[in-house]
């Protein structure tokens, strides 16, 4: 069969392709490919103008596009010609420098330093380097960008319930009020923190042959300093100068940023299951949209199966995440490939990301508050009001406020009649006695309308 959506193996590619397609430029074999294109032909361009690299003369600045032009005219049907080289080579790496080498020599002058590509490289200097290369753009154009819409839209919640009481539940069971905005405040708090750690991960790359200690290098040209010539092209690339490997850059950002990306998706795996709930206890409606079904059978039903598929995908791409994050930093000796394999899993844990946060944003946007049933939940509970009446007879020096309010609340309904004649009840001042006779489980808040707006 063809490859196609309804071939292809896995969700990623297959019914989930149109909320991940945006990312198969980077994570795609094009992707990797036109990566390491990208770091051959600057490495090329970069030793040109290396003062004592005398061979590769000095590129003019027409000379340098027409190299580039390789680059900027790679489409998938050259990089299909370079894993036509590829099945003979049986290399990837080498595949791409046949192919370079294939192009320069069309161009006379270019020709004569075409066995300068990948002069004294390894594989993996080539590899470590385009991977770094596809994390930063998918960080800066697509996580990053993509996180911070969540944020907003969880922040415009955040604003609009701010006033909007809710009852409060710990262990399951009715606890202090707080608002709806309050609780999409804490969310967004927790996922700038991470976003910011993400955005400030170093993304390192090393260039330095197969052990890491420039032999090759040295051998050809023993006079130049090879450790500032590779730090100051691989700064040019927008990554950091990794100091000391061996002939792997030993994957620790990776693992680093992995982890950061699992924390946030737990993150909003926890929002997603508790907005599940919320929609469950009638909290918030959902906009139906015209022609969807909930059930098969039952056609009243509007499911919360955008949470739920978020929910989902969340814990599919952090499962991926963590076997990266504690495998690639660990290789035998100096190098050894279960690397390799595994990096080409970057596209679907990240997938399964991409999928989550299109279910996630479009869930949010359905959601409409149902105020009434929040306002009917902290009418039915004025035992809520326990916490505080106890609190203030302590400060009052009432003996036994707890055991008292415990005796009153415990395990029953106490409705508003029964609390405030137990208010009414007390030997407190006539001030404090008044504040908590107009107090309701409603108005009870602490500060968080005030937490909610201060984002």
């Amino acid at each position: 069969m063809q490859l196609s959506e309804l071939t292809a193996i896995t969700s990623v590619d297959g019914r989930y392709h149109s909320k991940t397609k945006h990312m198969g430029h980077i994570f795609s074999e094009y992707g990797l490919i036109k990566n390491r294109l990208l770091v051959e032909l600057k490495w090329l361009i970069h030793l040109s103008q290396t003062p004592g690299v005398d061979e590769v003369s000095q590129l003019s600045a027409k000379d340098v596009d027409w190299v580039m032009s390789i680059y900027d005219n790679f489409t998938p049907e050259e990089a299909q010609k370079v894993k036509d080289i590829e099945a003979t080579t049986n290399h990837d790496v080498k595949a791409v420098e046949y192919y370079i080498k294939d192009k320069l020599s069309a161009h006379a002058e270019l020709n004569k330093i075409k066995e300068f590509v990948h002069f004294a490289c390894t594989s993996e200097d080539i590899n470590n380097l385009s991977n770094a290369l596809m994390l930063k753009e998918a960080r800066d154009t697509v996580f990053i960008p993509t996180i911070q819409h969540i944020i907003n839209q969880l922040s415009d919640m955040a604003m609009t319930y701010a006033d909007v009481p809710m009852m409060a539940k710990t262990h399951g069971q009715p606890a202090s009020p707080t608002t709806m905005g309050k609780e999409m405040a804490n969310v967004v708090y927790r996922l700038k923190y991470q976003l910011d750690q993400l955005s400030h991960i170093t993304l390192f790359g090393k260039l330095n042959g197969a052990v890491g200690n420039f032999n090759a290098h040295y051998s050809a040209y023993p006079e130049l300093d090879w450790p500032a010539i590779s730090k100051d092209f691989i700064t040019g690339l927008g990554l950091t100068f990794h100091p000391f490997t061996t002939q792997i850059e030993p994957h620790d950002f990776v693992a680093e940023l992995c982890h950061n990306m699992i924390r946030l998706n737990t993150i909003q795996l926890d929002l997603a299951r508790d907005v599940w709930g919320y929609i469950s206890n009638g909290y918030f409606t959902q906009k139906t949209v015209a022609g969807e079904i909930g059930s098969s059978t039952m056609p009243h039903k509007v499911n919360p199966i955008d949470f739920e598929n978020a929910e989902g995908n969340l814990g599919l791409s952090s499962a991926t995440l963590n076997h990266l994050a504690e495998k690639l930093p660990v290789s035998r000796w100096q190098r050894d490939l279960t690397d390799s394999t595994v990096l080409r899993a970057l596209g679907t844990a990240f997938g399964h990301c991409a999928i989550a946060w299109a279910s996630l944003q479009k869930g949010l946007g359905k959601l409409a508050i149902n105020e009434s049933v929040l306002t009917e939940d902290l009418d039915n509970n004025w035992e809520l009001l326990a916490e505080p009446i106890q609190t203030v007879m302590r400060r009052y020096g009432v003996a036994n406020p707890y055991e008292k309010l415990k005796e009153l609340t415990r395990g029953q309904k106490v409705d508003q009649q029964q609390m405030q004649s137990f208010i009414q009840s007390l030997d407190i001042p006539q001030a404090a006695k008044e504040r908590l006779m107009n107090m309701t489980p409603a108005n009870y808040l602490g500060n968080a309308k005030d937490q909610a707006k201060r984002l």
